[in-house]
């Protein structure tokens, strides 16, 4: 497996976990690269700008041949895409995720997997995805999708809605994997699994006040918050309570009148009993969405956020406080990831038609056969 946009490493993590041996990444961003390198040493990390990276060299260097490789991720930039960017100026990474059908050319993986915001298939950038769909299918890849699918319907402690796309070679079309979890109700009635809850994510996690930090747990620390902040924390209900039960003097100026033009759930706390609300890269900071603990007076911590985008305990992050949580929040789903993974595995096919051994599932990277 090779992954373009690697960020972090989600998407990494998630396919070695389902015994997939990662050849080659490539990230732009020096701290994201540098988290990378902490939790796969043994990957080959092309830090710099996708647009400069020549395939054939990066097959040279991982000592493919064409229609060697079994799965090209494609996790492009999702800014330009995304409800939350409300800039009219057009953003030059827009295009980043074509640069995916050279890589196809030149390597002629059996399968591509697409993850990105849903935003790609609406409006003035469906081109841009037509356009890709068309470059695949020219090659003679099958296309499932593109689909928008719930991360917390595969056991994410989080709704997050992304866009998905399966190519496979030899013009396959792939079944997308079924939903294993549903909300309570509708669990009851299906035989699937309730969907995983905030709670879940965090438990075992000793409780917070503004400014402290865990001595344990580097990631476990929360913010400070100034005196106004809370204040308003203090008027938000418990579990699930929003801004809007805010008294008139601390109703932040954007959201009073007829414009109403902040964002809805900015001090808004997340509730126990249910998946957290979409991160962002903004997850840590109360005025940028609904992260505000459920029952604690503060912003959740990089640990729950990396626990609600299902990342291990010990995983590790390089940078800021800032810049750590940027990355959880720019992360795919380690889980989310490892089903799409399992997904490839059974359908994996080599060159003479039979079906691929790919060994047991197995979350150490040394025993993976699949790449």
């Amino acid at each position: 497996m090779i992954d373009l946009f690697s960020g972090s490493g989600g998407v990494t993590l998630g396919f070695k976990n389902r015994g997939f041996r990662v050849l080659a990444a490539v990230e732009i961003d020096p701290v994201a690269a540098e988290t990378y390198r902490l939790n796969h040493p043994e990957v080959i990390l092309f830090e710099r700008d996708v647009r400069t990276v020549d395939p054939s060299e990066m097959m040279d260097v991982c000592g493919l041949r064409p229609g060697e490789l079994t799965v090209l991720s494609v996790c492009a930039p999702c800014q330009p895409f995304s409800v939350q960017n409300r800039s009219k100026k057009e953003d030059p990474r827009v295009t980043l995720i074509l640069e995916a059908l050279r890589f196809v050319r030149s390597m002629k993986p059996e399968f591509v997997f697409f993850e990105n915001v849903p935003g790609l298939y609406r409006g003035r950038y469906r081109d841009v995805l037509e356009e890709l769909i068309r470059g695949l299918e020219y090659e003679g890849y099958g296309i499932s999708g593109p689909k928008v699918v719930d991360a917390a319907d595969y056991g994410v402690p989080q709704f997050r809605k992304r866009l998905i796309m399966l190519a496979a070679s030899g013009g396959r079309v792939l079944p997308f994997p079924e939903p294993t979890h549903a909300s309570p109700e509708t669990a009851r009635q299906t035989g699937k699994k309730p969907w995983r809850t905030v709670r879940e994510a965090f438990r075992g996690l000793p409780p917070l006040r503004s400014g402290e930090k865990d001595e344990n747990d580097p990631l476990h620390r929360a913010r400070k918050h100034r005196p106004v902040a809370m204040e308003r924390l203090k008027y938000i209900p418990k579990d699930g309570g929003s801004r809007h039960s805010l008294p008139s003097h601390l109703q932040l100026s954007c959201h009073v009148g007829d414009g109403n033009l902040g964002f809805h759930d900015v001090y808004g706390r997340m509730e126990y009993d249910r998946p957290s609300n979409t991160l962002t890269t903004g997850c840590t900071n109360l005025t940028k969405g609904r992260f505000a603990h459920p029952e604690q007076d503060r912003a959740i911590t990089p640990r729950e956020a990396a626990r609600l985008q299902t990342f291990p305990d010990d995983y590790r992050f390089a940078g800021s406080y800032e810049q750590i949580s940027a990355q959880i929040g720019n992360a795919v789903p380690v889980l989310l990831a490892e089903v799409f993974a399992q997904t490839f595995r059974e359908h994996s096919k080599d060159r003479s038609g039979r079906s691929e051994s790919c060994g047991e599932a197995n979350e150490y990277a040394g025993s993976a056969k699949c790449r």
